[in-house]
């Protein structure tokens, strides 16, 4: 039976958990706390991940199993064949799965499960990929004991919907804790209630140096920086009432001077709205990139989802596969993306949508006219 209102408000504590400036310790922690209490389980395990390989690089855990055997989790990941491996949800763009689903009700058909998981008193397990367009920033597993029902499709479904949400918490979580340990490409600056500037790192002067204020008398900061800190006050304030479908994150995506991107990404540092926000600066990623690119070359739904499955570096059967449709009306589509974007290959295409000296072709209708 599905909780409706549970799941709600689920979600919208979350939403909030995202904006609030935590560290990746204790985001972790609240998400497991938050989601348990409408997906029941006994403990959860996030861990953070190399977003090129997808290897653990931290654990934050709740009831979970003892370090030795997670390490053996870890090898069963990489070297043996089990069933719903992280890498495995991810090439097939499932969010989300139930490992009762996988071994259709029989769990011992899974190694993990046979040899760690049922030993330790683990009955079934949901593991959520947690993934943006940029790419892979952690896993997290819910996990019920021995003799309590498997998850439910609605469950997992629940779950799934988070996984975009909960990625972007992790990484701000993870530019929160780069920024404050000097990591030089994260620019941090924490606003104040009336968004004078209380502090800044370096990155952030050179940053801010880098963006334009337009010229307007009295004007302090880019807008784009005061706009961000009141969307996160917005979202992140505890009694702010349920965010609206569809709230839009505290994040944009602006251009320099020089013709560089950059994303910017706002945090409540604190529970009210008269609590500072800690506003992140740092180079945009091609994927990050690519929906507002693809949309100046006037692409279809469908064809920027293939851009983006390409410019991840998808096969043609591969894209075919992700998008349900035949290998045919794959190269249909890039046909017509080689029209519009004047790319004469796949390594050509990621050229003219990512490389810097054609970012100017956003700036107007008449630019991207003359590159067509």
């Amino acid at each position: 039976m599905v909780d409706a209102p549970v799941y709600a408000r689920v979600r919208d504590d979350i939403v909030r958990m995202v904006h609030r400036g935590l560290t990746v310790d204790e985001f972790s922690r609240a998400v497991g706390d938050a989601l348990v209490r409408a997906v029941p389980a006994m403990g959860t395990c996030l861990m953070t991940a190399d977003p090129a390989t997808m290897l653990p690089t931290a654990e934050y855990v709740e009831n979970g199993m003892p370090a030795d055997e997670l390490l053996r989790m870890v090898e069963i990941e990489i070297r043996e064949p089990d069933f719903n491996k992280w890498a495995d949800l991810a090439r097939a763009g499932r969010p989300a799965a139930g490992l009762g689903d996988a071994t259709e009700g029989d769990l011992d058909r899974s190694l993990r499960q046979r040899e760690i998981r049922r030993p330790g008193g683990f009955s079934d397990e949901l593991r959520v990929v947690l993934a943006d367009g940029t790419g892979t920033w952690g896993q997290l597993t819910v996990f019920r004991e021995a003799e309590r029902p498997h998850f439910s499709s609605a469950e997992v479904r629940f779950a799934s919907s988070l996984s975009g949400l909960i990625a972007e918490g992790l990484r701000r979580g993870l530019l929160l804790d780069g920024a404050n340990a000097g990591d030089a490409d994260v620019g941090m600056l924490v606003l104040d209630p009336d968004d004078g500037v209380r502090m800044s790192n370096p990155a952030a002067e050179l940053r801010l140096d880098e963006l334009d204020t337009g010229g307007r008398a009295g004007t302090r900061l880019p807008l784009v920086v005061p706009a961000v800190a009141r969307q996160a006050r917005a979202l992140g304030a505890p009694g702010a009432g349920a965010a609206p479908a569809g709230a839009r994150p505290a994040t944009a995506r602006v251009r320099t001077r020089s013709g560089r991107w950059l994303i910017v990404r706002g945090s409540l540092l604190g529970h009210g709205p008269e609590s500072p926000v800690a506003v992140m600066f740092e180079p945009a990623r091609p994927a990050e990139m690519a929906p507002l690119i693809v949309a100046a070359y006037g692409f279809t739904d469908r064809e920027r989802r293939v851009t983006e499955l390409v410019a991840r570096g998808l096969s043609t059967r591969q894209i075919a596969d992700r998008l349900r449709v035949s290998s045919y009306t794959v190269q249909d589509h890039l046909k017509s993306i080689f029209t519009k974007s004047g790319a004469a290959s796949r390594g050509d295409l990621v050229a003219r949508l990512f490389f810097d000296h054609y970012a100017d072709s956003l700036t107007g209708a008449e630019n991207l006219s003359r590159r067509r």
